[in-house]
């Protein structure tokens, strides 16, 4: 742990920009959001499945969800994601955009009919792997925010250093690879076709890498330019698990009611290896020579734990011929913790920095002989009190819409998503950087029923 304070102190004074644009309470919040990767079904009504069932994206929101389902079905979903990202720092605007195509479901239910003389009419076992949040992206920026880091070289050998205390151009930028994912497991069974009750042991995963390049360009009285760059790579990889419980009841032929808990994520080892180099630029005119700072490459590990979930449901089926659901999520972000290092300010920043939050899911879906159509609305609040002047620029919210059409014992969906939210950092002043997200996903679905 001598090491890790030690590498947490120079990034502190010596890589301030780097250590303000993406810290650990900004990594805790990404690698504990979930996107609602699911079926094409699933997506098009933006995942509200939690007093529905049936669907085998259905049983990550709710586990009993699974025993809604008569028959086995099995189902693989690959999508493609698109995002356009504005960044706008400090009246400067700088576009990109990714294009990305993934494998983001794979999973089954295998339905049985009890075959003894009970009130418990059917049970459901569910396997299921989807993507839990994509982290593939990048964007840049570029301006002049008048302020700077950088106002000595450090090669330079007089006694007093000469002073670049005029800025003229700053540049950010950051790539990203990596997601993070779940794999599950579960069980469900239906009580006298009204009470559905269901468990699930979920094995998480995630992989993140990291290229970020900062770049500052001042100058003196004299016109002689210091340019630095400072570079760093890092790279996480974690494993850990949580557990589901939940129950969906038919009050009637139409009203369905749902109520789900998922534990928080434990990552009780994640590794992460990191390397920062710092570069200064010669100075020609004033005799000074290039320099380059190197930490690393280091790697240690800690502990994570995400936070829970609370979802609550309601569902209107009427018959076959269609359908409208809610769900309701709680996550109490401000119990977000790193352990197994001096974490901390880390932790109460989170505690005091940050809000537990709400999101709401609205689906429908219409049946029209073998076709389906579908639609819905979500909205999820960001934990973040400082950035964005808590504004709730920086919630996030978007419409769905999708087809399906049944051939029998094959199904076909397709799914469009449209959202959008603003993310904020700090370079030099609090939010100085803020960053609009507009986010695109087709997705397709097969899936087989025995």
């Amino acid at each position: 742990m001598k090491r890790i304070l030690a590498l947490a102190i120079g990034i502190a004074s010596t890589f301030t920009a780097y250590s303000q644009y993406l810290n650990y309470n900004d990594l805790g919040v990404l690698f504990s959001k979930d996107d609602n990767y699911g079926t094409a079904r699933f997506e098009a009504m933006s995942g509200a499945f939690g007093a529905l069932g049936g669907d085998i994206s259905s049983f990550g929101i709710n586990p009993a969800g699974s025993a809604v389902a008569i028959k086995s079905t099995f189902g693989v979903t690959l999508g493609n994601r698109n995002t356009e990202y504005t960044s706008n720092y400090y009246g400067n605007s700088t576009n990109t955009e990714d294009d990305f195509f993934n494998l983001t479901q794979a999973g089954g239910i295998l339905s049985f009919d009890s075959a003894l003389n009970s009130d418990w009419n059917r049970f459901a076992l569910t396997f299921n792997y989807r993507i839990k949040k994509d982290f593939s992206g990048f964007h840049a920026a570029e301006g002049n925010s008048q302020y700077l880091i950088y106002n000595e070289h450090v090669a330079d050998p007089k006694a007093i250093k000469t002073q670049f205390d005029r800025s003229l151009d700053q540049y950010n930028s950051s790539y990203i690879d990596g997601k993070s994912s779940v794999f599950s497991l579960g069980f469900s069974s239906v009580h006298q076709n009204k009470l559905h009750v269901g468990a699930s042991l979920n094995f998480h995963d995630i992989e993140f890498y990291r290229e970020h390049l900062f770049n500052e360009i001042n100058d003196d009285i004299d016109g002689n330019i210091l340019d630095v760059e400072n570079y760093t790579e890092s790279y996480i990889q974690g494993t850990g698990f949580s557990i589901g419980l939940g129950f969906i009841y038919k009050l009637d032929q139409n009203i369905r009611l749902g109520l789900a808990y998922e534990t928080p994520t434990w990552y009780q080892e994640v590794l992460e290896d990191y390397y920062d180099e710092l570069y200064m630029d010669r100075v020609e005119n004033l005799n000074i020579s290039e320099d380059l700072d190197i930490i690393g490459p280091e790697a240690y590990l800690y502990k994570f734990k995400t936070p829970s979930r609370f979802t609550a449901s309601g569902a209107y089926v009427i018959g076959k011929k269609g359908l409208i659901s809610v769900d309701y999520t709680y996550k109490d972000f401000k119990n977000i913790k790193f352990s197994d290092g001096d974490f901390s300010s880390t932790n109460a920043s989170f505690t005091h920095d940050y809000r537990n939050t709400h999101a709401l899911n609205i689906g429908t879906e219409w049946r029209f002989d073998n076709m389906s159509v579908r639609g819905g609305y979500h909205y999820e609040k960001d934990p973040n009190l400082l950035l964005g002047g808590n504004t709730d620029d920086d919630n996030i919210q978007g419409f769905s819409a999708g087809l399906g059409y049944n051939f029998g014992n094959m199904k076909i969906d397709l799914s469009y998503t449209k959202s959008n939210n603003k993310e904020y950092y700090t370079i030099y002043q609090n939010s100085d950087l803020a960053i609009k997200n507009n986010t695109s996903r087709i997705s397709g679905t097969v899936t087989f029923s025995l």
